[in-house]
């Protein structure tokens, strides 16, 4: 436990922010394997803290978000409505059944499986987002009629899995969108979605895992001190920067961490 603000971690909380407010993406996926494997915190209070620092930092990524009008609030109600009811019920099974958390090694193994297909699905999104748009645009009035439902069923299964590890609300959340709404998302309206979605998702999930005893505060305030000037100068560069460059960065540090989660 930190007993005073520490700038190593709020270097790291500029970090992950600028990331965060660039693409969507950073907030568990980068921001626990720091912790964990660079900081050497806990993995169960690095997931509890790291849960609290996105929600209040993506709070003033959405914002930002809010005014440059690029969320699809439509949408966010749809994921809002799986992720948040079963990030609950992930939280009362761990109360209930695992003591608050996750052993360290079994926690370690599934934040690294969900690092890594978190890589492999920002790797293949341009690939698959063609044929997507193709049949979007045949389908018409069919597939619009599904997608709603296709959302909130995914959105159920990353409520889950960000409860547990973190991970989840920013990469695979903006996959799922570009993969269901390949026409009416642009790449901004997806990262502002995504980003106002995680608010209310790592807000339960943060104060479910400070009921839990997962949570530092020193910590968290040091991370928070580089946050906001990171997420407020990545909003503000979003879409302006190629995608290709930032996707393929972020997933070779995907995998290099999920790596070292899964042989450690």
């Amino acid at each position: 436990m930190l007993t005073h603000i520490d700038l190593g971690y709020s270097a790291a909380g500029a970090f992950v922010s600028f990331l965060i407010g660039l693409t969507g993406v950073g907030g568990g996926s980068l921001m626990a394997p720091i912790l964990i494997v660079l900081l050497g915190v806990p993995p169960a209070m690095a997931v509890g803290t790291d849960l609290w620092f996105a929600a209040i930092t993506k709070s003033v990524g959405g914002a930002t978000h809010h005014k440059l009008r690029s969320v699809d609030w439509q949408v966010v109600r749809q994921l809002a409505k799986g992720s948040v009811p079963a990030a609950i019920v992930t939280l009362v099974w761990l109360w209930l059944f695992e003591g608050g958390s996750l052993d360290a090694k079994p926690l370690m193994r599934l934040l690294g499986a969900a690092l890594l297909l978190t890589s492999l699905m920002m790797i293949l999104k341009p690939r698959i987002q063609p044929a997507l748009v193709s049949m979007a645009s045949r389908m018409g009035t069919t597939m619009r009629a599904q997608q709603g439902l296709v959302v909130t069923c995914g959105a159920v299964g990353i409520g889950a899995l960000v409860a547990l590890t973190s991970v989840g609300a920013g990469a695979l959340v903006a996959v799922l969108l570009a993969t269901v709404y390949p026409l009416r998302l642009g790449t901004r309206t997806i990262v502002g979605t995504d980003i106002v979605h995680a608010v209310p998702l790592t807000l339960v999930a943060g104060m479910g895992h400070s009921f839990l005893g997962n949570v530092d505060g020193w910590m968290l305030a040091s991370l928070l001190l580089g946050s906001i000037p990171g997420i407020v100068a990545g909003s503000l560069v979003s879409g302006k920067v190629k995608e290709d460059y930032v996707r393929y960065a972020l997933a070779a540090m995907l995998v290099v961490s999920s790596l070292k989660m899964l042989t450690s």
